[in-house]
């Protein structure tokens, strides 16, 4: 499956905002956004063009992207089928987002970051209702129960996500049990769970052009 495989800060660099894709790091004074707080390249330091109208919206689909790991054609099937669903599009394409498995993973605490998430995915170390699921972007339902497959609770990658969420809270669609690492949807998510620096309506008019 085709994967972004380069350097994730500048991404952050190139939206001029945090994107928070490397974990930690990116709430420390080792954040290359803190240092270099303008585009990457040659001429970045000197590019200060206003950003308006088409620019702004695909901004902000730009942002989701690549916070969440996923590249165009499939971004642009989970706006299509929250289009054609009964509700409030922008709503109902974070909703999508949320519920990627990978997502999942990184909320409930078992990494860091979405990318170190999909990867712990991607090896096979989760599990949904007691089967082993190694696609980032399986989406889960309500009811659907995510757990650290035995064999890899002891992953330092595990333990370090496991302790930086002990610290904060989980997202309120979602309960965790840090003595089993296990998890369990409780209802789907609404925009007002996801605290997430992304203008969702500027996304969809950018798709109905």
């Amino acid at each position: 499956m085709a994967r972004y495989t380069g350097a994730v800060c500048r991404l952050c660099r190139r939206e001029g905002t945090k994107l928070f894709l490397k974990g930690t790091k990116c709430t420390s004074d080792r954040c290359p956004i803190e240092k270099r707080n303008f585009p990457p390249g040659q001429h970045g330091k000197d590019r200060k063009a206003k950003i308006v109208g088409y620019g702004l919206q695909l901004h902000e689909k730009q942002k989701a992207k690549r916070m969440y790991f996923t590249l165009e054609g499939q971004f642009r099937e989970y706006y299509e089928k929250a289009n054609r669903a009964t509700g409030v599009t922008g709503e109902l394409l974070i909703q999508q987002l949320e519920r990627r498995l990978d997502n999942v993973a990184y909320r409930l605490g078992f990494a860091i970051s979405r990318r170190q998430a999909r990867q712990v995915v991607r090896h096979g170390h989760v599990s949904v209702n007691g089967r082993k699921v190694n696609i980032p972007s399986y989406q889960v339902s309500v009811g659907d129960e995510i757990a650290i497959r035995d064999h890899a609770k002891k992953l330092v990658i595990v333990e370090q996500g496991v302790q930086i969420a002990q610290q904060n809270p989980v997202p309120t669609w979602l309960e965790m049990n840090f003595e089993t690492l296990t998890g369990r949807v409780l209802h789907l998510p609404k925009r007002a769970d996801v605290n997430l620096p992304i203008n969702e309506q500027l996304i969809v008019e950018l798709y109905s052009k």
